[in-house]
């Protein structure tokens, strides 16, 4: 529960009793963002996940939701199971979600990875012109090819839980639309403390790629690496990134 009582839905796999590893999903999605992705750190890990407000069985008012607020449901989240630093990986809007936990609930965070994700306001490389267009077409055929096409190669041939979360009401979907774009954590960057790894698609057009030499830059010591791919380059790719990942979180 959080502090003001907004009911969220958490879910817990993996080791019980190992070392804690929170996922942290994008934009208007829920845990279901990380079906087929978690079960690469349930070997080592006690893998959290939780609904962000508006998303799955998390489920209330709608307010004014920032990545700052659903930061502090993480820390919430991770107080609840036990509190002391856990591994954060966040991707996309989860990403940013990541940064301010880890800026402004340190001790909570052990060691973070971001992936394509940036430090949103002016200093953020926006998507271009074109991009916003396509996804805000109205037929929603064209929205969810401009997703396939924006999330993954031409050699892809699975089946995405990245596309956003269906259940969702109109107000919800906005309520995430305007927290992510007003993101802007470049004043608490430097405050991270926990050792980070910066990953990003190669040819990432929904969050560009530019965006991560710029957090790699602003947070200290910060690691960076770039893996061929687009924005879902840490699903199409998983079996690559998954063991990166784990390397350097152990």
């Amino acid at each position: 529960m959080t502090g003001d009582g907004f009911p969220l839905a958490v879910q817990v796999s993996g080791q019980m009793d190992g070392p804690v590893l929170l996922l942290l999903s994008g934009q208007a999605n829920s845990h279901v963002w990380w079906t087929g992705l978690r079960e690469a750190f349930e070997d080592r890990f006690r893998v959290i996940t939780f609904d962000y407000r508006g998303t799955g069985s998390s489920r209330g008012p709608v307010g004014e939701w920032s990545t700052a607020g659903f930061a502090d449901d993480a820390a919430a989240v991770l107080t609840g199971a036990g509190g002391g630093p856990a591994a954060v990986y966040g991707t996309s809007m989860g990403g940013r979600v990541a940064q301010f936990l880890a800026a402004r609930h340190p001790d909570l965070v052990s060691r973070l990875v971001l992936a394509c994700t940036s430090p949103g306001g002016v200093h953020a490389q926006e998507r271009s012109a074109s991009v916003r267009r396509r996804l805000a077409d109205p037929v929603l055929a064209s929205r969810l090819q401009a997703l396939r096409e924006l999330f993954y190669t031409d050699d892809w041939t699975g089946r995405s839980h990245l596309f956003g979360d269906p259940a969702m009401s109109a107000a919800e979907s906005r309520a995430h639309l305007r927290a992510s774009n007003r993101h802007g954590a470049w004043e608490l960057l430097p405050q991270i403390t926990a050792p980070t790894l910066v990953l990003h698609g190669s040819d990432d057009h929904m969050v560009p790629t530019a965006n991560a030499a710029l957090l790699a830059g602003r947070i200290p010591h910060a690691e960076l690496h770039l893996h061929e791919g687009r924005h879902g380059f840490f699903d199409e790719f998983a079996g690559e990134v998954a063991p990166l990942i784990k390397d350097f979180l152990r």
